[in-house]
């Protein structure tokens, strides 16, 4: 819920700022770029933190290489936020990540069925997930220069 929470409170924090005249930010699109680079950062920091354990757990027994693909997740994440803020890449940044959020998903939805926890809290029901999930995946294509 932390990067679900980061996500509209950096949007609203960027969007405000862009409202008070600073031109950059007076772009809605350009402050939800910048919003879903601080949720993906703030995300891909649990990749190497305490809840790397918690994130470990939650990939399906059916996939080899828990660790491997908590690491290579965090760092397309963290590829991603940097891309979605670069104009050159952002529409190829938007796709890919897309494409990591929905490709996580089956760890979301193992952990949600598993009532796993992430950090000592247990991770939202399967419904709440999956709307989660749905909001990223819309404002990373809202942000996409598609839009």
């Amino acid at each position: 819920m932390i990067p679900f929470y980061a996500l509209i409170a950096s949007f609203l924090l960027f969007r405000g700022v862009g409202l008070l005249g600073l031109q950059y930010w007076n772009d809605w699109q350009t402050a939800l770029q910048w919003a879903i680079a601080v949720m993906l950062l703030l995300g891909a920091s649990a990749h190497w933190g305490r809840r790397r354990p918690d994130l470990v757990r939650m990939v399906p027994p059916v996939f080899p290489g828990k660790e491997w693909i908590v690491t290579v997740t965090g760092m397309l994440e963290i590829t991603g936020a940097i891309g979605l803020l670069l104009p050159a890449v952002s529409l190829a940044a938007a796709v890919c990540l897309v494409v990591l959020l929905t490709a996580m998903l089956p760890a979301n939805i193992y952990a949600a069925r598993n009532q796993l926890m992430i950090g000592g809290k247990p991770v939202p029901k399967l419904p709440v997930r999956l709307a989660i999930e749905l909001v990223f995946i819309a404002a990373v294509l809202l942000a996409s220069p598609l839009i």
